[in-house]
């Protein structure tokens, strides 16, 4: 499979697009006044403990305070290894200086997600002080190579560089010298921030992780990333200097964009963005998914839509099942879709077309850079999945509530206000001797009132024995309304 990564670079807005064969899989949006913040070390202040929810609330100096959980907060042991406690208020105290990491973004109304076990990740390797646990990624299958991996890391770790550490599926096929320097790197990087830790006011930033341009460098790339196009000579440049010291392969894979035409423009990147914020996703058979994001959940819908078949209907249902599999999985990483996601298939009769449709899912899930998981079909025929969300959405990135709906996606109709208006009417004039009502409405509402309604005006006006004037005020939206006395 031949993938690029193009990188759009403005003054106050960095986009990283990834396309596999031609087509958009994955966007990263990162803006100068709201940088992503997971990988951050910080220097906080305890706010807050909370006994009944086993979590602490840490000033770290951004708008809300972020969470910590006990879970995620590990002390000495008398070994001198970490380990996990269960009481919070046997770890923490509020007023307490603790030191901790971001794991989650900032994502709603939720502050970020904190963890005092810090990991610091380079090109090949995750250095995990304090832990003594060597890992191997699992998108490493070879028993061979797995082996080969951690036999090198035992020959590398000594005292002077005890941790744990992960390799990264990057590390398939290097060398041990090539270990030998990620891990002297990552020593290095531990020694400056633990200084840091000892010298930094409280509420202020350690460390922070690279700029987006080369996080991404460090992260996408791989042996099937054909070329790296940046449109920016700057940025070319520093990630040309990045490649030559942290990863010479890729640096003959890096060029400069100097096209007119904007770099998003290849492979339709810029429509396919826009198409991602819209609620309905086309099939290439017609047939279409209906995606809705809320708070607690997302729901995946699939129709059929204008796909009718050659056969029969269940073989028409299994290969729009068939087709909506693989374009859920691209969909839920264009959009990176968080948290609980419920989709729901058309219903099949044949236990081996489901079984089918789950393996499609399963596969084209295998590529996603975020962990997934999937559970059966239900009795209900909907298939639950997780996936882990470190960022907020494409949706909540680029897009506000509406202020007309907040949110709601709907308005309440003319007449449904006209109504409401005769009531507060009613309301008003039995508790009040006022000579005149105004009604102050938007233009749709003074037009029902002053055509279909009018009649009901007129007998409103009798019932009451008072006039009733309207006026169209042009800002109002269709459900606000004034009933003034006069």
């Amino acid at each position: 499979m031949s993938s690029e990564i193009l990188i759009n670079m403005t003054p106050n807005e960095t986009r990283v697009a990834l396309v596999e064969n031609g087509v958009l899989q994955e966007v990263y949006i990162e803006r100068e006044r709201k940088r992503g913040l997971v990988g951050n070390v910080y220097k906080g202040k305890v706010s807050r403990v909370l006994p009944g929810m086993q979590a602490a609330f840490i000033d770290i100096g951004l708008e809300r305070a972020a969470f910590l959980h006990a879970s995620d907060i590990v002390s000495e042991s008398v070994s001198g290894e970490e380990e996990k406690l269960d009481n919070i208020t046997e770890l923490v105290h509020e007023g307490q200086d603790i030191c901790v990491q971001v794991i989650k973004d900032p994502l709603g109304t939720k502050g970020a997600r904190l963890t005092t076990q810090v990991s610091i990740p380079s090109r090949f390797l995750v250095f995990m002080p304090g832990t003594s646990h060597i890992g191997v990624s699992q998108k490493i299958e070879g028993e061979e190579e797995r082996a080969r991996l951690r036999e090198h890391m035992e020959n590398i770790i000594t005292e002077e560089y005890a941790g744990g550490y992960i390799l990264r599926t990057a590390a398939e096929g290097i060398s041990e010298a090539e270990l030998d320097a990620d891990v002297k790197f990552l020593n290095r990087l531990w020694d400056a921030i633990r200084e840091r830790m000892r010298t930094a006011p409280t509420k202020s930033v350690i460390h922070e992780d690279l700029p987006l341009a080369m996080r991404m460098m460090r992260d996408l790339v791989s042996p099937e990333i054909e070329k790296v196009r940046i449109d920016s000579r700057e940025t070319f440049e520093r990630a040309a200097r990045f490649a030559r010291k942290f990863i010479p392969e890729v640096s003959r894979r890096i060029e400069y964009y100097p096209g007119e035409r904007p770099i998003f423009d290849l492979y339709s990147v810029e429509d396919e963005i826009h198409k991602a914020l819209e609620k309905k996703a086309q099939l290439k058979s017609g047939g279409y998914l209906i995606i809705d994001q809320t708070e607690a959940l997302t729901t995946i819908d699939v129709n059929t839509g204008a796909f009718v078949g050659h056969r029969n209907l269940e073989e028409t249902i299994f290969k729009t099942n068939l087709e909506a599999a693989q374009a859920i999985a691209r969909q839920v990483r264009l959009r990176n879709l968080g948290g609980i996601i419920i989709l729901d298939f058309i219903d099949m009769q044949d236990e081996e077309h489901k079984r089918q449709v789950l393996r499609a899912l399963e596969k084209a899930l295998e590529r996603d850079h975020a962990k997934c998981h999937i559970s059966q079909v239900s009795g209900l025929g909907l298939v639950e999945m997780t996936r882990k969300r470190t960022r907020e959405s494409l949706e909540h990135v680029l897009c506000e509530t509406c202020p007309t709906c907040n949110g709601r996606g709907s308005l309440r109709t003319a007449e449904t206000v006209c109504y409401e208006i005769f009531r507060e009417i009613l309301r008003e004039a039995r508790q009040y001797d006022a000579q005149t009502f105004l009604v102050m409405a938007g233009h749709e509402v003074v037009d029902r009132l002053l055509d279909e309604e009018s009649d009901n005006i007129a007998e409103l006006e009798d019932f009451i024995g008072k006039p009733i004037k309207l006026q169209v005020e042009s800002l109002y939206t269709q459900e606000q309304y004034d009933v003034v006395l006069m």
